[in-house]
């Protein structure tokens, strides 16, 4: 039987081969979706598992400092700090930018924090060129997917900042590349020298607003304490939010990107479903084309069941060739995405089970309807 599927694939092989690739660039496409989506999960939760804290204080009655704004006094730093259970305490501050290269324009959240605090915010193992912060002034650290180089100046507010360290996929929870500086720095930028500010007041010498803000205050907590229990002594004691790092992942997947990977799940979904069905009409198609090879073969005698095999062979055979094809695709243009593309091998296991499955079905379909045609009328058609 395998002779047979073989003879038959190598008769019309680049018809065959060219039917696979069709199919394979059909699978890549949905593989890609899929990895948008499995890349939109994974870019939410870097950024809190890069910063090393257990728990998150923040504005009261508010979700920040991701999915609402949050504003609290960097003094609440010291007062955490004291809190039974604390280990190390440190403020830090979130803010978008626009920035402007050769490479063109793109979205930033640059990142404030303490440069000698002994929470790490930068995961060093991420850090690919350079260093980090070690000045209260004027360094930054970029993505390096930024297009910066070591030593480079960029203009932020009023003020130039060298870059002194390049890392590689750091991100916010919306997928924009991250950027380091120092707290005071971040503080002056985003409290006294808002983007609105600085259009307006550049040039007058109008200093506004209050350069000790802060959008949040993480924390460590020694090993033998509970985040959950010193949360709750946070939040009675100096009556602000307190989320630990788990509840901030949930927050972040269930409100801050729930709808955006809502529409892109349901999308995909679409997608698997309408694909499913193309590749079954080509199969499905593909089997009555071969009506008049299969009306001769049961002239001369060859089995239903020993046709059926030869033609779900080949169905096999076209999807492990498609399965190869997609793959190959999607890993070929994956990195040509703006967004982190996240590829897993049991999402293209799992699609190629579910179209090769349906597939199979397919072509015993168009299997019971040729064999259910008479010959004679086939071969005389």
């Amino acid at each position: 039987m395998i002779n047979l599927a073989y003879k038959d694939i190598r008769h019309s092989l680049s018809k065959f081969l060219i039917t696979a690739i069709s199919v394979g660039i059909l699978l890549g496409i949905v593989i890609i979706m899929i990895g948008v989506y499995r890349g939109m999960v994974f870019d939410a939760k870097v950024l809190v598992d890069d910063i090393k804290a257990d728990i998150w204080v923040v504005q009261q009655d508010t979700l920040g400092p991701f999915a609402e704004s949050s504003r609290i006094h960097e003094d609440l730093q010291d007062q955490i700090s004291y809190q039974n259970g604390i280990k190390y305490a440190s403020a830090i501050t979130f803010q978008s930018f626009q920035l402007e290269n050769s490479y063109g324009d793109f979205k930033v959240m640059l990142i404030g924090y303490d440069p000698f605090s002994k929470i790490d915010v930068i995961n060093k193992a991420k850090l690919i060129e350079g260093r980090t912060i070690q000045k209260q002034h004027y360094e930054i650290v970029v993505s390096q997917k930024t297009n910066y180089k070591l030593g480079e100046k960029i203009k932020l507010g009023r003020d130039y900042f060298t870059v002194v360290g390049i890392t590689k996929d750091t991100v916010s929870n919306s997928g924009d590349h991250l950027i380091f500086t120092s707290l005071k720095d971040a503080q002056i930028l985003q409290f006294t020298y808002t983007n609105e500010r600085i259009r307006s007041d550049e040039g007058r010498g109008i200093h506004s607003g209050n350069p000790y803000l802060v959008n949040a205050i993480v924390a460590q907590v020694n090993d033998s304490y509970s985040p959950q229990i010193i949360a709750k002594q946070i939040e009675e004691t100096i009556h602000k939010k307190v989320f630990t790092k788990q509840e901030q992942l949930t927050l972040l997947l269930q409100k801050v990107i729930k709808k955006s990977s809502k529409q892109i799940g349901m999308f995909t979904a679409i997608l698997i479903v309408v694909s499913i069905i193309i590749i079954a009409l080509i199969i499905y198609t593909m089997t009555l084309e071969k009506i008049k090879e299969i009306s001769i073969m049961k002239l001369i005698g060859i089995p239903n069941f020993t046709i059926s095999k030869m033609v779900i062979q080949e169905t096999i055979v076209l999807g492990f060739l498609a399965f190869i094809a997609g793959n190959g695709f999607a890993y070929l243009i994956s990195g040509s995405f703006p967004k982190r593309i996240v590829l897993l091998a049991s999402d293209s296991v799992g699609l190629f089970v579910v179209i090769l499955i349906s597939s199979i079905f397919a072509s015993l379909f168009g299997i019971y309807k040729v064999i259910k045609t008479d010959p004679a009328e086939a071969i005389g058609g």
